[in-house]
């Protein structure tokens, strides 16, 4: 699937590793998104309150504001924001979210994270 060229999926990716950070963002344009990656949760704040994504994917060791405390900033500010919670740690500690991706991770569960997370992503 792929998403309309004027009106692609908004994905907003959290994460300090430049490989994995680029590797999501392959994955999510690979899929028609429209993609901006962060590598802090500070930097994460303007981000998502400039483009106003429908997906956050947020790693949950980060330096500085850690995880956990911006997917708990993302639901307050973002409510409409589906979040996915990406990491090596054991998926029972990962937060509550819309959808986990556990490192390492394929292709195929961020499609699958797209249809079960972004109902619009389906219909593009």
């Amino acid at each position: 699937m792929t998403g309309v060229v004027g009106n692609p999926v908004r994905v907003l990716v959290i994460e300090d590793s430049e490989d994995q950070r680029d590797l999501l963002r392959t994955y999510f344009e690979k899929a028609g998104c429209a993609v901006v990656t962060v590598k802090n949760a500070e930097d994460a704040i303007p981000a998502y309150r400039e483009t106003e994504p429908e997906l956050a994917v947020v790693d949950l060791v980060l330096p500085g504001m850690d995880g956990w405390a911006l997917v708990e900033r993302l639901r307050v500010d973002v409510p409409d924001c589906a979040i996915a919670v990406t990491s090596v740690l054991d998926v029972r500690k990962y937060p509550v979210a819309c959808a986990v991706l556990p490192k390492p991770f394929t292709r195929a569960q961020i499609l699958q994270v797209l249809e079960n997370s972004v109902p619009r992503w389906k219909a593009l």
